[in-house]
């Protein structure tokens, strides 16, 4: 690949990342500002059925968050150079990768190695066996 295509590369990049980051932000804030017109609840149903979206609405906002945390990361790593680098064994990560999960910090099979530690790490724990009450 050369400077120039790299350039353009990268560039296209930013503004997908710049995109997606203004679109995170902007359903944030729809989040954030609510109803316009407040709900009221009358039977315990009713209250039921508000309570979970209102739960569905604060998981939704945190995960908004933390995706736009992850593209102005990742826009930081551009600005420095450093974007497109696998940070565990600095191999350039696939261009389709990066299209695909464009604030990606890890080429595929660092990602996977380190998905699959967690499991081996639980799998090393002993069994402890609890009686069952004597009946």
């Amino acid at each position: 690949m050369t400077e120039n295509d790299a350039h353009l590369r990268y560039q296209a990049l930013k503004r997908m990342m710049e995109s997606r980051a203004q679109e995170l932000h902007q359903g944030l804030r729809a989040l954030l500002s609510g109803p316009s017109d407040p709900v009221d609840v009358r039977d315990p149903e009713e209250w039921g059925r508000t309570s979970a979206e209102q739960d569905v609405d604060l998981t939704l906002m945190e995960m908004q968050a933390d995706t736009c945390r992850r593209i102005d990361e990742a826009l930081q790593r551009l600005e420095n150079g450093t974007y497109g680098s696998c940070e565990e064994c600095d191999e350039e990560i696939p261009a389709a990768r990066l299209q695909a999960l464009p604030f990606a910090t890890l080429c595929r099979t660092c990602q996977e190695l380190q998905e699959e530690a967690p499991l081996v790490e639980r799998r090393a724990l002993p069994i402890v066996w609890i009686d069952s009450p004597s009946q």
